[in-house]
């Protein structure tokens, strides 16, 4: 019988309306399926060792294997160590119960032990499970290195678990496994006069792993210690004093040699279980199911909170385009285009400017027409600040653009006097008290409210929703990336938005509401809540300019970084079609190559190190910790769409297995904010691209264009190459063969023609014309990146010059308007 027979009985649940009306996506997408289905039984013999390399210059190896399924336990167990041999037999049999629905990649690593330093990691060998056939032993020889004729032997045996099938909810790409409580008490039968001390219970695969617990009188404590757990894991309950020898005669617990351990593998539920821990103390344990239900919403569609703010702002929508392309009669509703307003960043040049380009649209009625806004770094700021006012794109944007003004021409050095640092200090402390892991990020945020407002504002992200709630506004999305410590954003790097509604990775479908980001979570289950951070944190982790390390700025300013990355890569060779590896009857096509992994030289993890090390990294707890991968995610349409990175492929390094999400400004990868535009739940029709960026003008799109054709992403094809030393103030871009493509109007930072007119078709008097010099890129521009503090006449004239670029090129947005509503008349079906 073969492993993949033995399929899980799936119930499918569809969220109301939780899919768009368009009916060429399908409809598996938004599936959310739970169901039961059978844990198997891992058997795992290492058998012996040939020619292990030395690790040593005067010694042979002294060899010992390690072995890690993260799936199954995070406890890496390993075997006995054969000191001085080169051939190393070991013959030692380990066992694991394995959930068949997840990505279970064994990693068999080969180290030498070593007495008074560190053990050296040799090398590790990583193994999809899924290759393994049920009932039927594997014997491998892994052929480790060729030229030496190093091989590792194991032998694999998969059988039926006597565990009952697990209950498991998944969404293609993501696994929620089983979770049971443990509830602990302890009881004295020491007089109440005696001193009793805590025990120190530690519950392994537990999300809370140690706790202390109080000794009572009575065997049933009002107040007991709960532990969370994988209950199809392997865990143990271990319990022991703390140590401190001076009072340990007065504890009730006196005489206590070592910690009592005790498995959970076979813990009854409901039942209560009595654990003797010596003649004067007890445990007393019940385990109980968790429920089922999920704080982290693992799906691909849309929220419905945002779903419903679509058909509101469709309204609004139908009515000013309506009345910008004077149509004579109302849109239907599957007839209005989807349209959103894309900004990059560019620190307080692309706040500045956004405000004169948000000004022009709204003169012209098309910030009407815009159901999203998305930005990043500093464009966020612009759009924290706007939608404070529930109303804002309804008022007149000068009086806001007023108060901008006065902010970014004022002193910033009162920010930094010690009375002001003195505040940021308890701030942090208190931000610290309340479970958040505190970097430069907070205080760059907190630097970033004192220089763009009067006093501190305990304004959230999700108050935004009050700017939403009748459609009112467009809905505005801002963009980062996690990225991990140690890497390069080469190697690896993922979407992130955040939204009033909700914050999360459409890569692995997952979300949680805005106002429990930075909660802690596990196993989709929300275990510690903490306070909604305020809004200037998350302005400083949008436009986090101190995240990168020194091979993200190699790669920003070269277009190349493979020579620093053959120094801090391991060396990773796939050895599936090697000759010595015999030939093994794969029972599921979705397996992963047998890789094996080269730890890099001391030198080269030291320069590794040097060149990766992110000082600076926003650091928030993650939701997915604890969430595995489902067999099947990298067939995921989904996940493919997303997948495009190095550690894609190796399950065990994914997001779900690290602490803490490292997020990180998204122009340090590229500088645009399209990403969240481009999941087919949203399907964008038509894209105004507000372009702030320093240097090339039009790399953001080209980055963009390249990225999505790697991806098979509908995105247009990069056409401006001939255009990029001679910039128009506006191009039209489309692709009329692919219908699916989004329209996009793209606006380039550039002083063109406004040199010459100060508003469309009114040229400027001799007197006029310095204002109409704009030097946003020279060698002394005023307008640089590093920039906080403008002059009036720089503010001024940079508002100015994205107005009127917007306001000359009228004819071009409500041509690409004019196409977005013909494209979507012709895709929807016609009314009977």
């Amino acid at each position: 019988m073969m492993l993949q027979k033995q399929m899980p009985v799936w119930v499918s649940h569809y969220p109301p309306d939780s899919c768009q009306e368009d009916g060429d996506r399908p409809a598996a997408t938004c599936a959310l399926e739970e169901g039961l289905s059978p844990c198997h039984l891992l058997t795992v013999r290492v058998i012996r060792m040939k020619n292990v390399r030395q690790a040593d210059v005067v010694s042979l190896t002294d060899c010992f294997v390690s072995l890690w399924l993260p799936t199954a336990s995070q406890k890496r167990l390993r075997t006995r160590t054969i000191s001085n041999c080169r051939n190393p037999e070991w013959n030692e049999t380990f066992s694991f119960q394995i959930q068949s629905q997840v990505k279970n990649v064994l990693e068999l690593s080969v180290c030498d032990e070593d007495t008074v330093t560190p053990d050296d990691h040799l090398l590790t060998v990583l193994y999809d499970l899924t290759k393994l056939c049920f009932r039927k032993k594997t014997h491998v020889k892994f052929p480790l290195n060729t030229e030496g004729m190093e091989e590792l032997e194991v032998e694999f045996l998969l059988e039926e678990s006597p565990s009952p099938p697990e209950n498991l909810i998944t969404n293609g790409v993501l696994v929620s496994r089983q979770m049971s409580c443990l509830e602990v008490c302890a009881e004295s039968r020491r007089p109440k006069k005696r001193k009793k001390k805590d025990l120190l219970v530690t519950v392994t695969e537990s999300f809370e792993h140690t706790q202390r617990v109080s000794p009572c009188l009575e065997s049933c404590c009002s107040n007991p210690a709960c532990f969370q757990y994988p209950k199809y894991f392997q865990p143990e309950v271990h319990v022991e004093l703390p140590k401190s020898p001076w009072i340990c005669e007065l504890c009730c617990c006196a005489g206590q040699k070592g910690p009592v351990c005790q498995s959970l593998h076979c813990l009854p539920d409901g039942q209560a279980v009595t654990l003797p821990v010596n003649e004067n103390c007890e445990l007393h344990m019940k385990s109980t199911p968790c429920s089922q239900a999920l704080d982290v919403r693992l799906g691909f569609s849309l929220c419905q909170a945002e779903l419903e703010f679509l058909q509101k702002r469709r309204v609004v929508v139908a009515q000013a385009l309506k009345e910008v392309l004077q149509l004579e009669e109302d849109l239907r509703a599957d007839e209005v285009p989807l349209i959103a307003i894309m900004a990059t960043g560019g620190g307080t040049r692309s706040m500045t400017a956004m405000y004169g380009h948000l000004l022009a649209l709204q003169k012209l009625n098309i910030l009407n027409c815009a159901s999203y806004i998305t930005g990043l770094s500093g464009a966020t700021w612009t759009m924290a600040t706007l939608y404070r006012d529930p109303d804002w794109s309804s008022k007149s944007l000068e009086r806001a653009i007023l108060e901008a003004r006065r902010h970014v021409v004022k002193d910033k050095m009162p920010a930094l006097f010690p009375d002001q640092l003195l505040k940021f200090q308890e701030e942090l402390q208190q931000r610290r008290q309340e479970g958040y892991k505190v970097t430069f990020t907070d205080f760059w945020g907190l630097l970033i409210e004192a220089c763009l407002g009067d006093e501190r504002n305990e304004y959230k992200l999700s108050d935004q929703r009050a700017a939403l709630c009748q459609g009112q506004n467009p809905l505005p999305i801002y963009l980062t990336i996690n990225v991990k410590d140690d890497v390069s954003n080469q190697d690896f790097r993922e979407w992130f938005e955040f939204s009033p509604y909700e914050v999360g990775m459409q890569k692995y479908g997952a979300f949680i509401p805005t106002e429990l980001f930075g909660s802690e979570f596990f196993m989709g289950r929300l275990r510690k809540r903490i306070p909604e951070s305020r809004m200037c944190y998350m302005l400083g982790l949008w436009s986090s300019i101190f995240s990168l390390n020194l091979l993200d700025a190699w790669n920003l300013s070269h277009t190349s970084e493979e020579f620093f990355h053959q120094w801090t890569r391991d060396r990773v060779h796939d050895i599936e079609d090697e000759p010595l590896l015999p030939e093994i009857p794969k029972c599921d096509a979705n397996v992963l190559d047998t890789t094996v992994v080269t730890p890099a030289s001391w030198l080269s993890n030291t320069f590794r190190d040097i060149l990766t090390h992110r000082a600076f990294v926003s650091k928030f707890h993650n939701f997915l910790l604890g969430l595995q991968l489902h067999t099947d995610y990298l067939q995921n349409s989904q996940f493919s769409m997303w997948k495009d990175t190095v550690l894609d492929s190796f399950p065990n390094q994914l997001t779900g297995s690290v602490k803490h999400l490292c997020l990180l400004d998204t122009a340090f990868f590229v500088n645009s904010s399209y990403a969240p535009l481009l999941r087919p739940e949203r399907k964008a029709d038509l894209i105004i691209h507000l372009n702030y960026c320093a240097g090339s003008q039009t790399k953001p799109m080209k980055q963009t264009c390249e990225y999505c054709a790697v991806q098979n992403i509908p995105f247009l094809k990069y056409e401006l190459q001939k255009e990029e030393d001679n910039l128009k103030e506006c191009y039209l871009l489309e692709n009329a063969q692919e219908p699916d493509t989004p329209i996009v109007t793209f606006f380039p930072l550039i002083c063109d023609t406004f040199q010459n007119y100060k508003a469309p078709g009114v040229e400027r008097s001799p007197e006029e014309l310095e204002q109409g010099q704009v030097d946003i890129y020279g060698p002394k521009t005023p307008y640089a990146t590093k920039e906080l503090t403008y002059t009036e006449a720089a503010f001024d004239k940079l508002v100015k010059l994205s107005e009127y670029n917007i306001l000359n090129n009228k004819d071009k947005l409500l041509q690409a308007l004019r196409l977005a509503v013909e494209r979507k008349r012709q895709k929807s079906p016609c009314p009977l």
